[in-house]
């Protein structure tokens, strides 16, 4: 549930409020739709086709109380001069603490100690460790997750940050304080990879075994983005060499199988896609979506509104 009763209370001041049980529920959905001036929506929504949208007498805005619009939203939408906007800035703080979080963890082998002790060694083979300050860390893809990331690295004294993103400026770049560079220099180069770009369909398997091969010895990939990034298959056998290590929260098959070859890497940190799942994210995504809501209907710009044109370049 997203909505806090403060969000819960400043929607009924708005006007009628029906909740629909499943959101996934297309017949319930038409049957609640004539008459409704604003759609909310969430993970597992209706597909807006042309069929349910005969039913919109009314609508105006699809306000979406979570990230990703594209699994639901169609052209038709944009057709029909529906206006869309989405919560996904909610998500950028929490998912950018844990690869944060990640990024530390791997440079001081914390998961690599935990695993040896968890099997009675005590420093019988202790790896290289580094500290942040010393290390260039390379993200892949400037997003909003790439960017709070890029916020947190310098907050705690990063001093150098490449950037790999077609679309990031050299204008902005240098306001972010990075270098922006081709992706062959940033995986050569770097002793952290994080991944944030978008599922598209040109960075499908961006990291292949050609990518990984690249990488120092030593260094290490953090993936909180989706695995749609990374060719699963060679990382799983770059891995098993234990020449890098790496930290996923996203897998190509959810939940990940008992008996999936990662769980068993000692230099593999594991989550289980848990990144954005704060209280405090679930929350800030009602308030996103209630402001909007409220910006639509006193007539002032939104904040987070989606064109067509823009979800081409979104996950």
């Amino acid at each position: 549930m997203v909505f806090a009763p403060e969000s819960t209370a400043r929607l009924e001041a708005l006007g009628d409020v029906v909740v629909l049980d499943d959101p996934g529920d297309a017949e319930a959905l038409t049957a609640a739709l004539p008459g409704t001036d604003v759609l909310i929506t969430s993970w597992g929504a209706t597909p807006l086709t042309a069929a349910v949208l005969d039913h919109a007498d009314r609508l105006r805005l699809v306000a979406h109380s979570a990230s990703s619009v594209k699994h639901f939203v169609t052209e038709e939408v944009f057709r029909r001069g529906l206006r869309i906007t989405q919560a996904g800035q909610a998500m950028a703080e929490p998912v950018a603490e844990v690869s944060l979080a990640f990024t530390l963890s791997l440079l001081h082998r914390i998961h690599r100690f935990d695993h040896a002790m968890r099997d009675g060694a005590w420093r019988d083979a202790v790896p290289p460790q580094h500290g942040l300050t010393a290390s260039r860390i390379g993200v892949v893809g400037a997003s909003r997750t790439g960017l709070e990331y890029i916020r947190m690295l310098f907050a705690l004294r990063a001093t150098e940050v490449l950037v790999y993103d077609p679309y990031l400026t050299n204008e902005r770049a240098a306001e972010l304080g990075v270098r922006r560079t081709a992706l062959d220099y940033l995986l050569r180069t770097s002793r952290v990879v994080a991944l944030h770009a978008p599922i598209l369909p040109e960075t499908h398997q961006l990291i292949g075994a050609r990518e990984l091969a690249l990488m120092p010895d030593g260094a290490s990939l953090v993936n909180t983005a989706r695995s749609w990034l990374v060719d699963t298959a060679a990382l799983l056998e770059e891995l098993r060499t234990g020449r890098i290590d790496a930290a996923l929260d996203v897998f190509d098959e959810e939940p990940l199988p008992p008996d999936d070859p990662f769980r068993a890497l000692p230099n593999v940190l594991l989550t289980p896609h848990q990144a954005a799942a704060t209280v405090e994210c679930y929350f800030e995504m009602g308030k996103i979506t209630v402001s909007e809501i409220e910006r639509h209907a006193t007539g002032r710009p939104l904040h987070y509104e989606l064109t067509e044109a823009a979800l081409t370049r979104m996950g």
